[in-house]
């Protein structure tokens, strides 16, 4: 037993040296790649949709000064705010509740598997042509698209709860609504927050999507006027703050998910340990 203690206490500062050096080199690289771009950037070797780094920062904190950016980001994030909100509710609830229950499951699962390998920006002259060219028809397409992974996270989340954890609730007199409320979901969390990350991700792509193709306001109206001036600078400061956005929100929803599922996540660290 002394013998493998002492193994593992010679392997392991080796194994975080390791670490450390691989850390290090993710590091580097894209320092590296920042730093070429911005000298090929100083010395004109860029073709002009490339645009240096230091020009796109300086466009950047330009349009943020300015509250031109802040009023984009404003109407961005309220449609994908919402989208978001409205597909995540509706796919997760849906979802849970046709893992539960049989004859649901057996209505959606047919309907999601037909709809869902449907690009939804395929069909958004349709959806324009309901709902107008408002920010309706773009909330609507982002809540059926954010839907379908939300979904199907949730049902095969609900799908997987242990068995005997939801007998010995029902043995002990747990209602339906109970059995969903404190053993389905808590069960299901993990799953759950998957699709959730998943659907914030797609939230932001076609935030951006149905802004260039019809939209007055927002970062993909800011993209596409840009490039239709040649501006460049400004597109990329666009991209940025999308970036930057979708960065924070993804931050934002792991420490929820941290949050929720602490209990679960101290057992498994202490079940690898």
């Amino acid at each position: 037993m002394s013998d493998q203690t002492a193994n593992l206490e010679q392997v392991m500062p080796e194994a975080k040296t390791a670490f450390g050096d691989q850390r290090g080199i993710g590091i580097l690289v894209p320092l590296a790649i920042l730093v070429g771009w911005e000298l090929c950037g100083q010395f004109g070797l860029l073709p002009r949709y490339i645009v240096a780094p230091s020009k796109i920062i300086a466009t950047w904190w330009e349009m943020l000064s300015s509250g031109e950016l802040i009023g984009h980001v404003g109407s961005s994030m309220f449609r994908q705010s919402l989208g978001l909100l409205f597909g995540a509710s509706c796919g997760t609830i849906i979802g849970v509740l046709a893992g539960m229950f049989g004859p649901i499951g057996r209505f959606y699962e047919p309907l999601v598997s037909l709809i869902y390998p449907v690009p939804k920006v395929a069909i958004l002259p349709l959806i324009f042509a309901w709902f107008g060219l408002g920010d309706l028809s773009k909330i609507v397409v982002m809540t059926i698209s954010i839907f379908f992974p939300t979904y199907i996270a949730a049902y095969h989340g609900a799908k997987s709860v242990n068995k005997i954890h939801l007998w010995t609730a029902q043995n002990v007199g747990a209602g339906k609504a109970r059995l969903i409320r404190q053993v389905v979901i808590p069960s299901a969390l993990p799953d759950i927050f998957n699709g959730l990350r998943i659907g914030l991700a797609l939230s932001f792509v076609l935030m951006v999507t149905t802004e260039l193709v019809v939209s007055t306001k927002g970062l993909g109206y800011v993209i596409a006027r840009a490039e239709e001036n040649l501006r460049f600078d400004r597109m990329y400061a666009a991209i940025l703050t999308i970036a930057i956005l979708g960065f924070c929100a993804d931050r934002l929803l792991l420490k929820i998910r941290e949050y929720f599922l602490v209990g679960q996540l101290m057992s498994k660290d202490r079940g690898h340990g």
